[in-house]
């Protein structure tokens, strides 16, 4: 049971990449926007001073905004493809129809009912709009609700086929006949049940939110202890997209979560001050900083004769943390062999997040140098303070790297580079890690082979897919896989099994690794299957 329920976790971790990973494409439009439209960078930059450009920075930002206002149809759509099995476009088709009889049939029984709000005033009703249409304000947990009730009921009866005269009712069809009925009790159901959760829900934020510091480093702890699970994603998602991230007026418009709040804010003009809640997104300390420094301990604690090889592959690793935000590849160069490291990591990141939040600092930077940039610099000192940032960024620097250096010389850490001439973890040369990497890069489908003999065999492979960095799997006999020849021969970074499920983390360039191993092994339908 623990493992079906874990299972379950991790798959819908998973699909909720499918939304989460658009969004910052989102964000940052945004702020280039607000890049054209910002007054005080208009003074100091006099050509920006245009009807052009400056006319070009608002349709962008206003073109963009709509996206943080519809969240719940874009969650609804993003977590049925992801957690469908198959027919994956199919499902999320499927998904925007059961998202409008679901907000068009809550809208007519809350009329029948006669509890519809002043449409002029929603304010501190309950109620929104969404889509134009006046309901309970459910937010993005609409979207996750109707996302996953979607996706178990296409899983279930899509395959369903009939013969002669309703056979054009089977397939997707069926499955949104189905549909129809659960999805009008739902919101029939919704009307009556979710303002005593809405209650909960807001009681909720508010004790996070009163806990102060303690619950701001509660979160950023947990939020990279999580990691080895792959459900990290489900402690900050809430805070990011819903109202317990925070809510907030902007230009007449209500809008919840720490990183809608922070888009909405810099795409307005008046908004002289940024609201606290962004202090939820402010977990890139560890990244761009903090894990540079972990890197440089392991490098200068490593054997003399492995140096050249830990440095061939920690400054990938860090220059990937550094700039985009992803921390995997160092991380679990350190997880499981030395994980008092790794509880330290996660310690010193929600620590990091308090000492911003002590000195005022509204800067964000969750996806690395290039975010850090693109979200706070046009913004100016005033609304972000980011020099703090950076001034704390370095101090944690420092403390990674005396913390990391002195606890793997006085407990003689297994940290990379420092393994027994006889353990089986291989460090490549420079040469060796370079020729790898560009197999990695260009040629990825001569990876398969290794792959797929690492995993036990095709036979073994049940499903593939992926996330951000990992290649996510479903095994029949997990305890086939060769963990060390799939780090040696293909360069995973780590190898995580819980049950059936089995994750292997190769960084940026894992979609490219999964699209040629499901060529490789097979059909997509025939895997999934």
């Amino acid at each position: 049971m623990k493992q079906k329920v874990m299972g379950g976790l991790q798959k819908f971790s998973k699909a909720m990449f499918v939304p989460v990973l658009i969004l910052p494409i989102a964000g940052i439009l945004i702020a280039i926007g607000n890049i054209f439209t910002n007054a005080a960078l208009i003074e100091k930059v006099p050509f920006l001073d245009n009807p052009i450009t400056m006319g070009f920075g608002s349709i962008l930002s206003s073109s963009l905004l709509p996206v943080l206002t519809n969240l719940g149809l874009i969650f609804c759509v993003g977590i049925a493809l992801g957690l469908a099995e198959k027919k994956k476009a199919e499902a999320a088709f499927t998904g925007v129809l059961g998202y409008l009889v679901f907000i068009f049939a809550m809208n007519k029984f809350m009329e029948l009912r006669g509890i519809l709000a002043d449409p002029e005033s929603l304010r501190g009703t309950g109620q929104s709009l969404v889509l134009g249409v006046q309901i309970l304000d459910m937010g993005v947990f609409l979207g996750i609700i109707l996302g996953v009730i979607v996706a178990l009921v296409h899983n279930k009866w899509i395959d369903t086929n009939f013969n002669n005269a309703f056979q054009i009712y089977g397939g997707a069809r069926f499955v949104f006949i189905v549909l129809i009925p659960i999805i009008v009790l739902l919101a029939i159901g919704f009307t009556f049940i979710w303002p005593v959760i809405q209650s909960g829900i807001n009681s909720l934020g508010g004790v996070i939110q009163n806990s102060g510091n303690f619950g701001i480093f509660l979160y950023g702890m947990l939020e990279r202890l999580l990691i080895p699970t792959g459900l990290h994603h489900l402690i900050y998602t809430p805070f990011l997209y819903t109202s317990l991230g925070g809510t907030a007026e902007i230009g007449g418009q209500v809008f919840e979560g720490a990183r809608n709040i922070y888009f909405a804010e810099i795409a307005d003009p008046n908004v002289s001050v940024l609201a606290p809640s962004v202090i939820w997104d402010a977990r890139g300390i560890s990244k761009m900083f903090g894990l540079i420094g972990a890197c440089l301990a392991m490098y200068q604690t490593a054997k003399p004769e492995n140096k050249m090889k830990v440095k061939a592959i920690l400054i990938p690793a860090a220059f990937t943390s550094f700039i985009a935000g992803v921390t995997e590849p160092i991380e679990f160069s350190f997880m499981f062999v030395s994980p008092i490291l790794f509880v330290i990591h996660s310690v010193l990141s929600g620590l990091s997040m308090v000492v911003l939040n002590v000195f005022g600092s509204r800067a964000i930077g969750p996806n690395g140098f290039i975010d850090f940039l693109l979200y706070n610099i046009p913004l100016g000192v005033e609304k972000t303070k980011w020099p703090i940032f950076i001034i704390v960024g370095l101090v944690f620097f420092v403390l990674y790297y005396v913390i990391f250096r002195f606890l793997i010389t006085k407990l003689n850490l297994k940290t990379i580079g420092r393994e027994e001439a006889t353990e089986e973890t291989k460090l490549y040369s420079k040469k060796d890690y370079q020729e790898k990497q560009t197999t990695t890069d260009k040629g990825v489908e001569d990876l398969s082979p290794v792959i797929v003999d690492g995993l036990g065999g095709a036979e073994n492979i049940v499903s593939i897919d992926n996330c951000y960095t990992r290649l996510r799997l479903i095994l029949k006999e997990p305890e086939l896989v060769d963990e060390s020849l799939l780090k040696n021969e293909t360069l995973a970074k780590g190898v995580i099994t819980n049950g059936e499920s089995v994750h292997v983390v190769y960084g940026l360039n894992v979609p490219t690794i999964r699209e040629n191993l499901e060529k490789y092994v097979g059909h997509t339908e025939r895997i999934e299957e």
